[in-house]
């Protein structure tokens, strides 16, 4: 079978083919269909190696479908390939290193979505640049407004303009933000059109909705932690996912010394941001629940950002526990116990049923309002 490594750049495909670590064949296209002739039905098979991106899932998709076998390359662990040593780091020096460690049995493998969950993840997409859009023409009214010796009062988030236009302003202040204004009162319709797209894909997935039961986890952090992890079953335990967000500490270990700094960010930084807003939501309400008695005490302890984190990383983990076990959530079930002790309990059937009508009624409150509290904006 054909060796053959494809570098995905900006604007062109650096493709290599290798035989016996050797280079026997480069090429530089514009585009995938420009390797139709080379890559193309009929052609002589090939194993293919791409590095994980967003354009990498079409490419996975189409070589697929010209009958090669494709391997999606872990970009983290993209180095053990030999891309960028010596620091010569080129789109032809890459594929070259992709194809002969692909040869060698070398390459680090990533993990392919879901076509379904590439379409959860496209929605999520969407709407968080709504979301961010929204909380930056916020602030920037709010900036403006303040500049000029004003302060808005509070208010969420859909109210805002309502709550602007009744405020008293002076002429030039109410001109200065008026264009803004404009395109913001159309960006909370086209939320509500994003986040009903993302309800109608959420009814097909009993998963997300097994996963909002928890009490802090909306709709929109369950189905991102699954359009992330995909499938459950990929990972050893709940450490391992929550190392693969990037919510374990970084480690600096040497003579016999563990030395642990800050959370390492590897993985998804959106999900990670959505956990850390949802950690900050449980220790904020009012609430016996064991989680969040237990994320209270570390905040006694270690101060606020640390224990924001380890509620966040907590959540990962129980969300994953829940996924492997296919149950919902049940506060008196955590206890002080660790999610792989979540993973070890039986649930009814009762109260299964019981958090999934809750689950429900939280599917229905998304599709029929776009409110988002004040201070998570993000999420």
């Amino acid at each position: 079978m054909r060796i053959v490594a494809l570098d995905l750049g900006a604007k062109e495909i650096s493709f290599c083919e290798v035989a016996q670590q050797r280079v026997v064949d480069r090429a530089t296209v514009r585009s995938l269909d420009h390797l139709y002739g080379t890559l193309g039905p009929g052609r002589a098979r090939a194993r293919v190696a791409i590095e994980a991106s967003r354009e990498a899932w079409f490419v996975f998709d189409r070589l697929r479908e010209w009958g090669h076998e494709v391997i999606l390359v872990d970009t983290t662990r993209i180095k053990e390939t030999g891309v960028g040593r010596h620091k010569r780091k080129t789109d032809r020096r890459d594929a070259e290193a992709l194809a002969m460690a692909l040869e060698r049995g070398t390459l680090p493998k990533a993990h392919v979505l879901s076509v379904h969950r590439r379409k959860l993840r496209h929605q999520l997409s969407v709407r968080r640049a709504l979301v961010e859009t929204r909380a930056q023409y916020v602030t920037t009214i709010r900036g403006l407004a303040r500049a000029a010796g004003h302060r808005l009062p509070s208010c969420d988030v859909e109210h805002f303009v309502a709550r602007v236009n009744a405020t008293p302003l002076d002429d030039a202040t109410r001109a200065l933000i008026a264009p803004l204004l404009v395109v913001l009162q159309p960006l909370e319709a086209q939320i509500g059109l994003v986040e009903r797209a993302l309800e109608h894909l959420c009814q097909s997935e009993p998963t997300v909705q097994r996963l909002a039961t928890m009490n802090g986890v909306s709709l929109i952090v369950a189905a991102a932690f699954v359009s992330v992890i995909d499938d459950a079953a990929r990972f050893r335990g709940a450490h391992q996912v929550e190392a693969y967000i990037g919510l374990v500490p970084s480690e600096k270990s040497t003579g016999g010394r563990q030395r642990l700094g800050a959370i390492t960010k590897h993985g998804n930084g959106y999900l990670r941001a959505l956990l850390v807003q949802t950690g900050w939501q449980i220790l904020r309400r009012p609430s016996s629940e064991p989680l969040a008695a237990w994320g209270k005490a570390v905040r006694k302890r270690r101060g606020k950002a640390v224990a924001v984190v380890a509620v966040a990383r907590r959540v990962a983990g129980i969300l994953w526990a829940m996924w492997r076990r296919a149950t919902v959530y049940e506060p008196s079930l955590v206890g002080l116990a660790s999610a792989r002790g979540l993973n070890a309990q039986a649930q009814t059937i009762e109260i299964q049923a019981t958090a999934m009508k809750r689950a429900a009624k939280k599917l229905r409150r998304a599709a029929g309002a776009t409110k988002t509290p004040k201070g998570a904006l993000m999420a």
